[in-house]
């Protein structure tokens, strides 16, 4: 599972927003964002060999609702082609986009060997935001690096982006994978093909 996280982004990235949670809501700085939601990510993790993915999604559902701010993300990958959509458009995509980043949260994070998260620090990122440095240390003592991009929203901080082991960002990803899509078969097509790929993700054992 862990090797397979180096080459697929967390979603979207991984990655992702909506409401906050109240913990969340109180934080006072990037990080208290990051712990409760890696701590949940943790507590799947442990019990992934006892569920389904189906089952993985809806326990982490909630928390990428609260932790990220998907409608923003799913605005920044989808670029232009956001200003020129409808109301009902924008909404398909940035539903389906939820859809298709917490189901390959659910898939990603599909057991547990004894790792554990750690924070490693926190530094300015571009454009107003705070990248929150974080670590997935395994037993064999490797180490899987994970960056949360934050951003201070209405006085509440938000993740809006994600890069592993120093790679190409999650809304990096998605903005090129969409390209071609947006260009063809415009905001429905993506939405449709979203939803599929959540859909077929879901329905595995």
């Amino acid at each position: 599972m862990l090797e397979r996280l180096r080459n697929v982004s967390v979603g979207g990235l991984l990655i992702g927003l909506v409401l906050m949670f109240p913990q969340a809501a109180m934080a006072e700085s990037a990080s208290a964002v990051v712990k409760p939601f890696q701590d949940t990510l943790l507590g799947v993790m442990k019990k992934a060999d006892q569920t389904t993915i189906l089952e993985r999604y809806e326990q982490l559902a909630p928390w990428v609702e609260k932790t990220f701010h998907l409608s923003l993300m799913a605005q920044i990958a989808t670029g232009k082609h956001w200003g020129r959509s409808t109301k009902d458009e924008k909404s398909a995509v940035a539903a389906a986009f939820r859809r298709m980043s917490i189901a390959t949260l659910a898939t990603l994070f599909n057991g547990y060997s004894g790792e554990v998260f750690a924070i490693t620090g926190e530094k300015p990122g571009p454009s107003k935001t705070t990248v929150v440095m974080t670590e997935l240390r395994k037993t064999d003592k490797s180490i899987v690096s994970i960056a949360y991009v934050a951003r201070e929203i209405r006085g509440t901080w938000r993740l809006i982006d994600v890069v592993v082991d120093g790679g190409i960002s999650e809304l990096k990803v998605r903005r090129s994978e969409y390209h071609l899509i947006l260009k063809n078969n415009g905001m429905d097509g993506l939405a449709k093909l979203l939803n599929s790929k959540a859909d077929e993700l879901t329905s595995k054992p």
